[in-house]
């Protein structure tokens, strides 16, 4: 159990002791040419906060923070927190009604943008009259440089006295099932992810390099490449880049890193990709992440035997924000969440509120030191999701057993075929065994009688040749596996599938889809 003192800023624990720890030479930060130690990155932070701070931030103010996965977000990150404020990450590809809705609904004093982000921000916030805007780059219009201010501000600052119990952050859900909300997180709950999963399952140390395709925007990606190398002065690699299956490789084969973490649609691209010659190197890696959606069995299988590596999946999500169920090493099984955290609890409960048996399918809550306060601006939904100590996670889940946790889809994503309940990832997972297919969707359809049918939505691998007689075979390859009736009736071959910028599927896109075609 973590002892956690009333007053804390989290800011200091992870920035300010690093170098009180003797580690203030030691490299913080690689971005491309870059390289930050700890003493910089302590002293960059103090000059983020100082000049938010003449800027007439206070505490509690947002501080909006649109930004590639460069060093600054670090920088002005935790200067945030350092006095009071509360930085809030935003997805820095959203379209400029995604940020204007952000913007009000924060009622944000601050926005830091990158500055080549500045333009879809800038149509946004033609309401926000009291945004102070701040550009990392070129000078822009309408904004002050933070180059500029950083030179003008003190690297000394004592860090706001807050509680852990405070407000220290903001993060907006993924937007896959609806609008995104807003989740709000305080000082002490990036203690538990980092003690729990970083140090006693990822054993993350001084001499890890850390590597995350999940950007810091992501609640993922932020514990990846941010707060978990910092908890032990490791070094974290930031790539400002959009992640391509070249630009991964590329990147792992400069900087080395020993924990890589990723989405399951980032491994399969990179599984698909190829080069003459040499094999990819990926002997560095000591561990292998996934989570945002379930990792797929034969991606698992697929990654191990092409670079001898097993992936490490898990679920989380924004509201607990980071890891709760996890594989481990010496200890996992494809295709399941794996086990619960220890720490955490967890239970599968059925529509009232009773625990099912191992192996049926029931509604998935979780009791987590780390999940946010509730939603801002949303009382009915924070009601509806937060039980007491216990988050509904929306997830239906069964437990083998073992203890191990298998998903089988979100609550409105189960459907039932022939009057039996059918797991859309179930159907996914025996498209994707096949080798020709990349990626999969299923979703309801109904047929001629206006009885559901399952209907696939399928990626292939781009060396794959389409011919007539596929659909049959992939019909076929479901039912030997499953059954004939979760085999899928129709299926439709799409260059990609809808997802998130974080890498989730949005079923309900794929739905509408659906809708669209039998009204037209």
């Amino acid at each position: 159990m973590l002892t956690i003192p009333d007053q804390l800023n989290i800011a200091t624990h992870f920035i300010d002791s690093n170098v009180a720890l003797g580690r203030g030479q030691k490299i913080a930060i690689e971005c491309s040419e870059q390289r930050v130690t700890y003493t910089q990155l302590l002293e960059r932070t103090n000059r983020v906060g100082n000049a938010l701070h003449q800027l007439g931030v206070r505490p509690e103010e947002r501080v909006c923070l649109v930004l590639q996965d460069v060093p600054e977000f670090l920088y002005s990150f935790f200067g945030a927190i350092k006095i009071g404020a509360v930085p809030v990450p935003i997805n820095p590809r959203l379209r400029p009604p995604e940020y204007e809705y952000i913007l009000n609904d924060t009622r944000a004093r601050v926005l830091i943008a990158s500055q080549e982000l500045v333009g879809n921000v800038q149509q946004a916030n033609g309401s926000q009259q009291r945004l102070t805007r701040i550009v990392v780059g070129a000078q822009q219009d309408g904004y002050l440089g933070l180059y500029d201010l950083l030179e003008q501000s003190s690297p000394e600052l004592a860090a706001y006295p807050t509680c852990k119990d405070d407000a220290a952050f903001w993060l907006y859900s993924s937007g896959s099932t609806g609008p995104p909300k807003g989740c709000v997180h305080l000082q002490h709950d990036m203690l538990f992810p980092t003690q729990y999963y970083a140090k006693d399952i990822l054993h993350i140390s001084e001499t890890d390099r850390c590597y995350s395709v999940a950007k810091l925007f992501f609640a993922y990606g932020l514990g990846n490449a941010g707060y978990f190398p910092l908890s032990a002065g490791a070094t974290t690699i930031l790539s400002a880049a959009r992640a391509t299956p070249e630009g991964v490789y590329s990147d792992i084969e400069r900087y080395r890193p020993t924990l890589f973490y990723s989405v399951p649609s980032n491994y399969a691209a990179l599984l698909a990709h190829t080069r003459r010659g040499p094999e990819f190197d990926l002997s560095c890696i000591r561990h292998a992440i996934s989570a945002g959606e379930p990792l797929p069995p034969a991606l698992f299988q697929r990654f191990k035997d092409r670079f001898g590596i097993q992936i490490l999946d898990a679920l989380g999500s924004t509201e607990m924000l980071h890891m709760v169920i996890s594989n481990r090493p010496g200890e996992l099984k494809a295709g399941s969440s794996g086990k619960i955290i220890p720490g955490y609890e967890a239970r599968i409960v059925d529509d009232s509120e009773h625990e099912v048996a191992p192996g049926e399918i029931g509604s998935l809550l979780i009791k987590c030191d780390a999940t946010c306060a509730g939603y801002w601006n949303q009382h009915e939904k924070t009601k509806e999701m937060f039980l007491g100590h216990w988050l509904s996670t929306g997830d239906k889940y069964y437990q083998d057993e073992d203890g191990f946790f298998w998903y089988a889809g979100r609550a409105d994503d189960l459907f039932k075929v022939n009057g039996r309940w059918l797991s859309p990832t179930e159907v996914e997972a025996a498209l994707i065994s096949h080798s020709s297919v990349l990626e999969a969707a299923v979703v309801p359809r109904q047929d001629g009688d206006g009885l559901l049918k399952p209907a696939a939505y399928v990626v292939l691998n781009t060396e794959h040749k389409m011919a007539p007689e596929f659909v049959l075979e992939l019909q076929r390859w479901v039912a030997e596996r499953l059954s004939w009736h979760k085999s899928p009736r129709w299926i439709e071959f799409l260059d990609e599938l809808p997802k998130t910028a974080t890498g989730k599927l949005q079923r309900f896109k794929l739905r509408e889809r659906q809708h669209r075609s039998a009204m037209g």
